[in-house]
C-alpha cells in the first residue's frame, strides 16, 4: 500500500470513526458472554470481537504512579472499537510479585489487578485472564517447581507441574484466590463480573514430558472441572497455541514441523472448555522461510482450526496472539498493516462461509513510555494511526458481523 494511499485510508476511516466506535462499544456488561454452539452470545445477541493482548497490565497498574497507562491503552482501545483484552492475573515470585510464594499474596498488586477490571469495565471493554505461565516470565511452572522443592517436594523438573500433588494444590489455590477476590474498588467479587469474559488455565502450555498432549490432558481436565466447580458463570479455555497431538495423526502435518505436548482436539474436547484458542507466530515458527509462505502458513493455521472447532469439537474459535514484529527482516510500518489486513480478510472470509472465528486478539498494544515491555510486536495506537485505522476498520466489520448474525436468527 502506498504512502497515499495508506493516508487516505487513514482519512476516510477518520471521517467515519466516532460513529463506528460508539455502535463497537455498546456493551450489556450486565449480562456474561456465554457460547451456543460455535458461537458467542451476550443475551441473545452474537458477539463477534477484535480485541488486543496486554499482558503487563497488572505490573504497570501495581505501581500507581504508571496507573495512566493502563487507562490510556484502554482509552485508545476502545476508541478503536476493540472490545476483549487478554491479560495476565498471575505474577509468581518476582519484581512485584502478586503470589510472593504459595498462598501469600501482595495486596498492593491485587488492588492493581482490581484497578485493572475497573478500567476495563469503565471503557467497555471484556477480559480474558489467564492464571498461570508455562513459561519463566512472571514466574511461570519454573516459579512453582522452586517453591516445591524449597519445601522438600522431590521434583524432576518442569514438566511434573502436570502430575505433582503439591504443585497441584499450589495452582488450585491460586485459582481460588483470584476468582473468589472481592474487587476493593467496585466492590463485586471476581466470579461475578461479567467484565471478565473468560479465565485461562495457562498461556500456552507445553511439555516435554509427552508429546501426544496426553499429560497436558488430564491436567486440563482436572484443573477444568476445578474452576468450573467454583465458577459457573464465565466461559474457560486452555490457552493453547493450537498444535496438533496424536489423536489424529493426519492433522499433525499442519504444524510447523513439530509437536509441543498438546492436542489440539482431544484437550479441547473436554466438555469444561467453552472455546477453542489458537496463537500464531510463522515469523518464529518458520524463521527461514520467506514472507509468502509464512502468510500461506498462517492462512492454512486459522482455515484448519476454524474447521476442526466448527465441525469437530463444535465450540467458538479465537485467534488469541498474532502479530508482526518490528526484528522481522525488511520491517516496515506498512508491512505490518498489509499483514494485520491480509489475517483480518482472511479470518472475515472464514466468517462468511459460516464456519468462522469469533474473535481475535492481536498482539499486543502498549503505551507511551513502555520500551521495557516491548517484545517487537507492540502497538502504540496513538502512536501508529494506519495501524489504528487499520484495527478500526476490523472491528467495524465485527461489529457488522454480528448484526447480520441477529438479524439471520430473527
Amino acid at each position: 500500500m502506498s504512502l497515499s494511499h495508506r493516508a487516505g485510508y487513514v482519512v476516510g476511516v477518520l471521517i467515519t470513526l466516532l460513529a463506528l466506535v460508539c455502535q463497537a462499544r455498546v456493551h450489556s456488561h450486565g449480562r456474561f458472554v456465554r457460547t451456543e454452539g460455535t458461537r458467542f452470545v451476550v443475551h441473545e445477541s452474537d458477539f463477534v470481537f477484535n480485541g488486543f493482548n496486554s499482558y503487563w497490565m497488572m505490573h504497570v497498574a501495581a505501581e500507581p504512579s504508571e496507573r495512566h497507562k493502563v487507562s490510556n491503552t484502554f482509552r485508545e482501545a476502545a476508541g478503536a472499537g476493540l472490545s476483549v483484552c487478554r491479560t495476565w492475573a498471575f505474577s509468581d515470585g518476582g519484581n512485584r510479585a502478586l503470589q510472593i510464594s504459595p498462598g501469600v499474596y501482595a495486596e498492593r498488586v491485587f488492588q492493581a489487578l482490581d484497578f485493572v477490571i475497573s478500567e476495563a469495565s469503565r471503557h467497555g471493554i471484556r477480559l480474558i485472564l489467564s492464571l498461570v505461565n508455562n513459561f519463566k516470565d512472571y514466574g511461570g511452572r519454573a516459579q512453582y517447581v522452586e517453591w516445591a522443592r524449597n519445601a522438600g517436594v522431590n521434583v524432576n523438573g518442569e514438566d511434573d507441574f502436570y502430575t505433582n500433588p503439591t504443585m497441584k494444590e499450589y495452582y488450585k489455590n491460586h485459582v481460588k484466590k483470584v476468582i473468589r477476590r472481592l474487587n476493593t474498588i467496585t466492590k463485586i467479587a471476581y466470579k461475578d463480573d461479567p467484565t471478565i469474559m473468560a479465565w485461562e488455565l495457562m498461556n500456552e502450555p507445553r511439555c516435554q514430558a509427552d508429546y501426544s498432549g496426553r499429560m497436558v490432558n488430564g491436567w486440563v481436565q482436572e484443573m477444568a472441572s476445578f474452576v468450573k466447580s467454583l465458577d459457573n458463570k464465565h466461559l474457560l479455555e486452555i490457552g493453547m497455541e493450537g498444535f496438533y497431538g496424536d489423536s489424529m495423526p493426519e492433522r499433525k502435518v499442519n504444524n510447523p514441523g513439530y509437536q509441543v505436548g498438546t492436542d489440539f482436539i482431544t484437550n479441547n474436547l473436554i466438555k469444561e472448555i467453552d472455546f477453542t484458542t489458537i496463537h500464531a507466530y510463522p515469523d518464529i515458527w518458520l524463521s527461514g522461510q520467506n514472507d509468502s509462505a509464512q502468510m500461506a502458513f498462517m492462512q492454512r493455521w486459522m482455515e484448519t482450526h476454524s474447521i476442526d472447532s466448527n465441525r469437530i469439537l463444535k465450540k467458538p474459535l479465537v485467534l488469541a496472539e498474532f502479530g508482526k514484529s518490528n526484528k522481522d527482516s525488511g520491517h516496515s510500518l506498512g508491512a505490518r498493516d498489509q499483514y494485520l489486513i491480509t489475517v483480518y480478510e482472511s479470518m472475515n472470509k472464514f466468517e462468511r462461509t459460516g464456519e468462522g472465528i469469533g474473535g481475535s486478539l492481536v498482539w499486543q498494544l502498549m503505551g507511551e513510555g513502555m520500551d521495557s515491555y516491548g517484545d517487537g510486536y507492540g502497538i502504540i495506537l496513538s502512536q501508529h494511526a494506519s495501524t489504528r485505522a487499520v484495527i478500526s476498520v476490523q472491528s467495524h466489520k465485527m461489529t457488522t458481523f454480528g448484526r447480520i448474525l441477529l438479524g439471520r436468527k430473527h
